[in-house]
């Protein structure tokens, strides 16, 4: 098969033939339709993800159809699935016997420590696959696979926040406000200075105000949910939100939070992370988005041309989400 290899970090990806996979107990072979194109995987090509093997086949919003099954599985050949971030949990910890599986610390990671979806076949385990509604397409789902899933996991973390801000308006916060308006809330986007494209954007899908992250809020905040990866928007989202509110800092990585007056925080403001998602976080997600109508914005690309992709989300070009087409 064809697959876009990282073979060492900050290493443009390489298109190579390689062995197809086979399925082990427990794992699906899939043909891949459509990966999604995500800023965790620019933090694995870039080498900022310090448990990330090398080489490695990136990409982990994949949708494809079932080709192999191994022993124990009840998917079916022919089934229309979708693959995650989170690849595999032991199971066993506390944390995954708690309902916190997101936090395990055997979990494996698609696209990460696992090959992903940057080819034209993978496998996964079974356990950790979604089936996917017949109402939207591949290309339209794919970044429902973690820009929709962390999105959703940020907007639960923020409660019922009335007035949120969305710092960062890429592929995960396009899928968030649109949740965010179906369930009747007021929304804030800032971006970077100066970004008209990404704020006209933000204002079709039903924001109340877009500006600049420079910019101050025009309402205050009871929530902020920060998707970009810059430290230096935390202090910015505090002075935002009001007593009691919270910042969510829904990124896997994140350059170092400058200080700041511990003034900003009193007042029981809380700063907390999103990590990773949960099983139930995709099965909730995908009944949410399918009543919300929510839509994605996508640019498609061959797979060859996966470098282009990667270029376009790191300096900002894309508007909505990139994804990849076998």
């Amino acid at each position: 098969m064809k697959a876009m290899v990282l073979r060492e970090p900050r290493t443009p990806l390489a298109l190579l033939e390689v062995p197809d996979p086979a399925p082990g107990p427990g794992q699906v072979l899939i043909r891949v339709r459509a990966c999604g194109v995500c800023r965790t995987d620019l933090h694995v090509v870039d080498g900022e993800l310090p448990n990330a093997h090398s080489p490695i086949v990136p990409g982990h919003e994949i949708v494809g159809i079932v080709e192999g099954v191994g022993e124990g599985v009840g998917l079916r050949i022919g089934q229309r699935i979708g693959v995650p971030w989170l690849g595999h949990t032991c199971g066993a910890c506390p944390y995954c016997r708690s309902a916190r599986e997101n936090l395990c610390d055997y979990a494996q990671f698609t696209g990460c420590t696992m090959d992903g979806g940057y080819a034209e076949l993978t496998v996964a385990d079974a356990h950790f696959c979604f089936p996917i509604p017949d109402t939207i397409g591949d290309i339209e789902v794919a970044p429902w696979l973690c820009a929709g899933l962390i999105g959703y996991r940020a907007l639960r973390m923020a409660g019922a926040a009335e007035r949120i801000g969305i710092y960062g308006f890429g592929a995960a916060a396009h899928i968030v406000a649109q949740l965010a308006r179906h369930e009747g809330r007021t929304i804030a986007a800032f971006t970077r200075r100066g970004d008209d494209n990404a704020q006209a954007f933000a204002r079709e899908l039903g924001t109340s105000w877009s500006g600049g992250s420079d910019e101050s809020s025009p309402f205050p905040l009871d929530a902020a949910l920060i998707f970009a990866p810059v430290g230096a928007l935390v202090p910015a989202a505090l002075r935002a939100v009001v007593k009691g509110g919270i910042v969510v800092c829904a990124g896997i990585h994140m350059s170092d939070i400058p200080s700041f007056p511990y003034s900003i925080l009193w007042g029981e403001r809380r700063v907390v992370s999103v990590a990773n998602l949960t099983r139930r976080d995709g099965e909730e997600f995908f009944e949410v988005a399918a009543s919300a109508g929510v839509q994605t914005r996508t640019t498609p690309y061959p797979l060859q041309r996966a470098n282009e992709a990667l270029d376009a989300l790191r300096s900002g070009a894309l508007t909505g989400a990139a994804v990849l087409v076998p």
